[in-house]
């Protein structure tokens, strides 16, 4: 930092990371489990790719945030995603890889990706 446009730069950048993590009523929530065991299966990479998919998209109603242990280990990194109005939904077994296309598919345009679903693993 060598100048006060390099500290405003900085400030900017911070202050958008806080914004993705702050849980208004009215947001789109997405909870990552990174209890000792969703941080142990990648739970930490998921989280990353969240925060990084909705900030390139400039998604302002989506906030990411961590949780403790959502309960069902073997189905380990697990991501919860409530919508105001709807029922929560819970993806299982999740990779950075998979994270393009929830938030493009349910978080953007409102439709489920139920190969991902907790419902999904339990059927496998």
């Amino acid at each position: 930092m060598k100048s006060l446009a390099d500290l405003k730069a900085i400030r900017d950048r911070m202050q958008k990371q806080i914004d993705l993590r702050d849980t208004g009523d009215d947001r789109i929530r997405v909870l990552v489990g990174m209890a000792t065991c969703g941080i142990a299966a990648g739970a930490r990479p998921v989280l990353t790719a969240f925060l990084e998919e909705v900030d390139k998209r400039s998604l302002t109603n989506v906030s990411v945030t961590q949780t403790g242990c959502i309960g069902v280990c073997r189905l380990e990194p697990i991501v919860e995603v409530l919508v105001p109005g709807q029922e929560k939904v819970t993806y299982v077994k999740m990779t950075p890889e998979k994270v393009a296309s929830i938030v493009s598919e349910h978080l953007v345009n409102g439709n489920v990706v139920s190969e991902y679903t907790i419902g999904a693993a339990e059927a496998e």
